[in-house]
Parts: C-alpha cells; sequence; structure tokens
C-alpha cells in the first residue's frame, strides 16, 4: 500500500499518479503497485514537478509496517529513532533538535 499527499500538484502530474493511484480526497492519492512501478512514478514526479512537495507513506516490513519519506519543503520534520517513525511539528528550544 502506499499513500501520496502532493502539495501544489501540477495538472499534468496529477492525471499521471491518477493512472496508478485512486484520489479519494483532492491531492491524496491511495494505491497497491509493486515497488518498481512505485519507484518509477515517483522518480518522474520528482523530476518533472520541482516546485511540488509529497509525503510519502509505503508499507514496510518494520515494526509498524511502513515507511515515511518526505520530499519538496516539508512543514514537519520526521525523526527515525530507535526503529520508529516520529513526525515532529515544532521544536520548544531549537537548539536540542537531535538531528
Amino acid at each position: 500500500m502506499t499513500v501520496l499527499i502532493a502539495h501544489d500538484t501540477p495538472p499534468a502530474i496529477r492525471g499521471m499518479l491518477k493512472r496508478w493511484f485512486i484520489e479519494p480526497k483532492p491531492h491524496v492519492f491511495v494505491g497497491t503497485v509493486n515497488r518498481r512501478t512505485r519507484d518509477k512514478v515517483l522518480d518522474y514526479v520528482k523530476r518533472n514537478a520541482k516546485d511540488m512537495s509529497l509525503l510519502i507513506i509505503t508499507s514496510e516490513p518494520n515494526c509498524q509496517g511502513f515507511k515515511i519519506e518526505r520530499w519538496g519543503k516539508p512543514d514537519r520534520q520526521d525523526l527515525f529513532m530507535s526503529g520508529l517513525y516520529l513526525v515532529a511539528e515544532d521544536w520548544i528550544d531549537p537548539s536540542k533538535v537531535p538531528f
């Protein structure tokens, strides 16, 4: 299973993503594609849509069962700590950011 949340998606890229994924809500794409197809689609998107940002959540064989990847200008920070994916919205003390 792959979930893509795309911001500032050009119409051509959005149409191309609809070939492989369903769009249950605007700019949210969900689908079950194999790893090779997913990687080729994402490489195409990254090459041809420089100004958009992506949140990519994919199934992975780890303790949580998924992997988080961001591309572009994310509004939140991801942290991989002790085998778990965590998401930080804001740090209270920026000097103590662990990454």
